[in-house]
């Protein structure tokens, strides 16, 4: 029907397509899905999304996502506090933590440096990292930014504030992924995965 247009309709894929990564069609296949949800589930839905929105915040130490007062790595006697990994999102964090080889603390800059985007460094939890760091406790920092142009400019502009302190700062290696083919890999990737080459 030409200029067939359900205007609650069109308001809900609105908001889908606001989401980062999803296009139109995609917005659309997400609006019928809740249409078709019954009245209790998508009751339970919305309860969950305004749930989530009110209760969770900054962990106030690391800056992770928590619906307490500390995350739960921050919380934990076991993780090394003299170790923090810096990420850019709460979603780095858990990648990280799903490996089961990190034991020390994070922190979560919520974003990279980013001139085209008008990202600056007061844009960032970096003010918070510093206060941290002042503490005296930690004395290793590892940069985990992503290997991107934004992430190794967040990652130089910490590394130069935090060497006068004397703290060690440390960036992850990146290389060549497992099962990946060394032909298909580019020279940044190679470069990197040289750098980072351990002893067998």
């Amino acid at each position: 029907m030409a200029g067939y247009n359900v205007a609650p309709l069109e308001r809900l894929v609105e908001q889908f397509e606001k989401m980062p990564g999803i296009g139109y069609k995609t917005a659309q296949r997400l609006a019928y899905y809740v249409l078709n949800l019954s009245k209790t589930e998508a009751e339970q839905f919305s309860s969950a999304i305004i749930d989530a929105h009110d209760k969770i915040h900054y962990c106030k130490i690391c800056c992770n996502l928590t619906d307490q007062e500390l995350c739960p790595v921050c919380k934990s006697e076991k993780r090394d506090k003299s170790i923090i990994c810096v990420v850019e999102t709460p979603r780095d964090a858990m990648a990280m933590e799903a490996t089961n080889e990190y034991e020390g603390t994070y922190h979560v800059l919520h974003g990279a440096i980013s001139p085209l985007n008008d990202i600056g460094p007061d844009d960032l939890k970096i003010k918070e990292l510093l206060a941290r760091l002042g503490l005296g406790d930690v004395t290793e920092v590892i940069m985990a930014t992503n290997p991107t142009v934004e992430g190794d400019a967040t990652a130089m502009y910490l590394s130069r504030l935090l060497k006068p302190m004397g703290i060690k700062v440390t960036r992850l290696a990146y290389g060549i992924p497992v099962g990946g083919d060394l032909e298909y890999a580019d020279q940044v990737t190679l470069a990197r995965a040289l750098e980072g080459r351990n002893e067998l």
